[in-house]
């Protein structure tokens, strides 16, 4: 949450989903909020267990990419933003 305050200070816009559980896996949820969205970050805090899933249910819609730290490293915002503004320059 802090990243996304981060990023919209800096003009960006962003919004966050963060599923609580991996079955039933959001898929429509996903899909409906990629029809709407000129990209997706997945970060995780693992070498990309959800990244297919996501990929799978944005059906190419928007480009989707990857940031994810392992061992149980938690990613932080300095580290995150800058994949969202890549991101955001990507998909302009």
């Amino acid at each position: 949450q802090t990243v996304v305050r981060e990023a919209r200070t800096k003009g960006l816009k962003v919004g966050l989903l963060r599923p609580i559980t991996l079955w039933p896996f959001p898929s429509v949820r996903i899909a409906e909020l990629a029809a709407r969205v000129r990209g997706v970050l997945v970060v995780e805090m693992n070498a990309g267990q959800m990244l297919e899933d996501v990929r799978l249910a944005v059906e190419g819609r928007c480009p989707v990419r990857f940031y994810g730290r392992m061992g149980g490293i938690i990613p932080l915002p300095d580290e995150i933003l800058p994949h969202l503004e890549e991101l955001d320059r990507e998909a302009r």
